[in-house]
């Protein structure tokens, strides 16, 4: 596997470090907790790998010995939070019994509850998300298709087992819209929260926040749901 921010023109940027020991995980556990805490506050650019060991008491170096580099340490701070993370089918068993998207509704309406419950993860994620460099942000891509920390795979044909949806597309496109769709949306869900002094107005009534989750999925259910059989048969 590459290190962080490599290519096949560019050096990678730190190698992959060995398989800690016990003790030493531990440590390395303990250096993770911290950053997440310090990138969540400071941003990724402005976090500094020396402020992050000096909170610690240990040497700047020796983060380095664990995770290579600041990239390699926001990585692995990165992984931490998306996986920290419900999956789609973790919504409660009346909620998925009222189908694929009712699961949807279900956790766009709990996207604030989630984010008051503990900011810090999801700061971490938007950060990755949108302030790293094109490098990291492909490796990050890598981590989310190969591991899939949402559950995304299993959501889809969780609908298609329940006829909800197209089985024109490939199931790999409807996870990608779902990734692409659903992450932007509550990220415009959130972003007035996160960052007040970013929009003119402050905040919205519940009411029309529930109106637009609405509307997002009304446009999502047009694009990949499936289609009544009343409906195709009389478009024949």
């Amino acid at each position: 596997m590459p290190g962080i921010a490599s290519n096949r023109i560019a050096p990678p940027l730190y190698q992959p470090v060995a398989r800690a020991r016990p003790r030493s995980e531990a440590k390395r556990g303990r250096i993770i907790d911290a950053a997440m805490h310090h990138f969540a506050e400071h941003g990724y650019h402005a976090a500094r790998v020396g402020d992050i060991a000096s909170g610690l008491g240990i040497a700047k170096g020796s983060v380095f010995q664990h995770f290579g580099s600041k990239d390699g340490l926001f990585f692995e701070v990165y992984k931490r939070a998306v996986r920290s993370f419900p999956k789609y089918l973790d919504a409660p068993p009346q909620t998925r019994t009222g189908g694929f998207f009712a699961v949807l509704h279900y956790w766009l309406t709990r996207t604030e509850h989630l984010v008051r419950e503990d900011w810090i993860p999801y700061r971490v994620g938007l950060l990755g998300n949108y302030g790293t460099d094109l490098n990291l942000r492909r490796e990050i891509n890598r981590f989310l298709i190969t591991e899939d920390p949402y559950g995304t795979v299993a959501f889809v044909r969780f609908g298609l087992e329940r006829r909800e949806l197209r089985k024109d597309i490939d199931v790999e496109m409807i996870v990608s819209i779902l990734d692409w769709t659903v992450e932007r949306f509550q990220d415009a869900l959130l972003t007035a929260e996160l960052d007040p002094g970013l929009f003119r107005r402050q905040g919205e009534l519940a009411e029309k926040k529930e109106a637009r989750i609405q509307q997002f999925l009304s446009v999502l259910q047009r694009a990949i749901g499936a289609v009544p059989a009343a409906v195709s048969r009389r478009t024949r």
